[in-house]
Parts: structure tokens; sequence; C-alpha cells
């Protein structure tokens, strides 16, 4: 660890592990057990604890407090941990807490932004790629998948999941899974479309879109229940990925869907 890229304000544990190339700015802290990988930054008045893994080439922005105890009264300062992909940007005063006994990590994949004052609670799995925008909140054990969206103060309920590429749009509440490809929105939250936009910028082509449109009509427009609903969309879409990833979803699904 250079020097260097040390401001001389900044308090960092000799038992940490900080690659040469780290940047850590003014009044920052870091505590033992913390690991940063090459080339990442942390901004100023940043408080990084002790059970924290960071990636490569990551960027922390000012007064976040990353790997910070868990808000669980059912925590009594077991070893977990909290675990951070490669170029993940985190923006001002964001809280991303640790795991607890029950799942003993949370854990943020890469590539993904988090804008000014997100949490993000204990045992929380992140999938790559995902957005979350200003002051979204996670309650604890929550699932979210790659490349899924949250728009601007969007709370989710602890356990719940959301899919891969769903978007949740502004200041809406998640209280039930949400399954993937969708556009959800609404009080309460209710199925509102696929996110066409967001999976043509993906290359998801114009046949794999409309199929996914179809199955959701199915098993939400039509008035079938949901069983039969999802033996139809079984039996229409004869094994296709995506499709299969939607009934993989729903079918394991604990809180019920939107």
């Amino acid at each position: 660890m250079s020097q260097s890229n040390i401001h001389p304000t900044a308090i960092i544990d000799p038992l940490s592990n900080i690659a040469e190339n780290v940047r850590v700015g003014p009044y920052s802290i870091i505590a033992d057990n913390v690991t940063i990988g090459s080339g990442s930054k942390i901004g100023n008045f940043v408080t990084i604890d002790s059970g924290t893994e960071i990636g490569s080439n990551c960027s922390i922005l000012h007064n976040s407090a990353i790997g910070v105890p868990p808000q669980d009264l059912k925590y009594n300062n077991e070893d977990t941990k909290l675990v951070i992909g490669n170029n993940v940007v985190i923006r001002e005063s964001c809280t991303l807490n640790r795991g607890t006994a029950a799942h003993g990590v949370t854990e943020v994949g890469d590539n993904c932004l988090l804008m000014a004052y997100v949490h993000i609670a204990h045992d929380c799995t992140v999938g790559e790629n995902a957005i979350f925008a200003n002051q979204a909140t996670l309650g604890g054990h929550v699932e979210i998948g790659e490349w899924a969206s949250l728009g601007g103060g969007v709370l989710v309920h602890q356990f719940c999941h959301i899919g891969a590429h769903a978007f949740i749009g502004g200041g809406f509440r998640v209280v039930q899974d949400v399954p993937p490809f969708i556009l959800a929105a609404g009080e309460p939250l209710r199925y509102a479309g696929i996110n066409r936009v967001g999976l043509e910028r993906r290359g998801f082509d114009a046949d794999t879109r409309t199929n996914i449109k179809k199955a959701y009509r199915i098993l939400f427009r039509s008035k079938l229940t949901r069983k039969v609903a999802m033996k139809k969309i079984e039996s229409d879409f004869d094994h296709r990925p995506e499709i299969n990833q939607i009934i993989n979803f729903i079918e394991s699904s604990t809180r019920n869907l939107i």
C-alpha cells in the first residue's frame, strides 16, 4: 500500500489488506480484516468495517458506511462478511451491512451502481450489473437478480426476491416477489408490462421479447388461475431459456408474486 495514495488524516488498521494503488481520502477509517482490491478509490469520511471484502476498480464516495454491523436485534457480534465485487460504484452516504449468522454474508456483484443514500441490509444478495437509484432500500435477506433496476426511493420488504432484468418504478413498495424481465409500478405494486427498453439494450431479440410478453399476458392478464396459467406457459413455449427462467422463479417464490 503506497502511502502517497493515502491521505494523512485517514486511519487504516495495519491488519487490513489493501492493494498498492488504492486511494483513500481524508478522514476515512478502514478497520482490521478489510480487503480492498487494486485500483479502488475510497472517498472522504468513509468507514469500512471489519469483515469487508472489496474488489478491484471500485469507487466508494464520501460519508458511506460499508460493512458495518447489521441492524438486527438477533445479531450477536458473530463473524460475518460483506463481499463487494469488481467495478462497483457506491455513491455518497450509502450504508451496507454485513451478514448475520442466518446467511453469513451480504453480497454485491460486479459492475453494480448504488446511487446516493442506498441502504442494503444484512444477508442480501445483489446480482451483477444491478442499478439502485437514490434512496433505494433493501430489508434483510432480499435477493436481487442481475441487471435489475430499482427506481429512486424504492422500499423492498425483507425476504423478497426481484428477478433478473426487472425494473421497479420509483417510489413504490415491494412486499412480494417480482418476476424477471418485467416493469413493476403502482400501489400496490403490479405488473406494468415487460422491461422492453432494458431487454433491447441487452441484446434480447424481438422474438424473445415477444415470447416473454405472451407468457406474462397468460400469467397476469388472462382469467386463468395461477396453476392453470403456469401449465399453459409450460406447454406453449417448449423449454425456451427465458421462459424456463420465469417458471423457475415463480415455482421457487416464497412470498407469492406481485
